[in-house]
């Protein structure tokens, strides 16, 4: 991720997520990039890059989240939830993977715990990350008991 107003945001997110998860059991480990594959066809790009991250994810205690916008729709609050059940039923570890230009190999999709959408439409790589910095640090207050706009 290059410098500037998006890695800023995913940035001071982060922050915010290691310092509020922290007194939950919820330690956040940092941000890893799968360099984009130069294979030669989508599908051996797919499955090179789905290698890459499934490696990341071998621990049997550790939860993989693909994010795609066939995946499942939920809610803050249902994410917040989502997250406290893996962390009290032992999960060590979360690795929530944002795809490439040509998306998660079917075979890393199978392996998933989830696939979450954050709706139908097609985001640029840096909003995901935005995106998913700021759900994962509002699942964490949600979890806190700070004050949620929509109870």
């Amino acid at each position: 991720m290059k410098s500037g107003p998006d890695a800023e945001l995913v940035s001071r997110y982060a922050d915010r997520l290691a310092k509020a998860g922290r007194a939950l059991g919820l330690d956040y480990d940092g941000l890893t990039e799968i360099t984009e594959s130069r294979a030669q066809t989508a599908a051996q790009r797919k499955a090179e890059e789905s290698a890459r991250c499934a490696a990341l994810a071998q621990e049997p205690s550790t939860v993989l989240v693909l994010l795609d916008e066939r995946g499942k729709s939920l809610s803050s609050r249902d994410f917040s939830d989502r997250i406290a059940g893996w962390r009290d039923g032992g999960t060590s570890r979360a690795i929530f993977a944002i795809g490439g230009p040509d998306g998660h190999d079917p075979d890393l999709r199978k392996r998933a715990d989830l696939v979450l959408s954050f709706g139908e439409l097609t985001w640029p790589h840096q909003l995901a990350r935005i995106m998913l910095a700021e759900q994962l640090y509002r699942a964490v207050t949600i979890l806190a008991g700070h004050p949620y706009h929509r109870d």
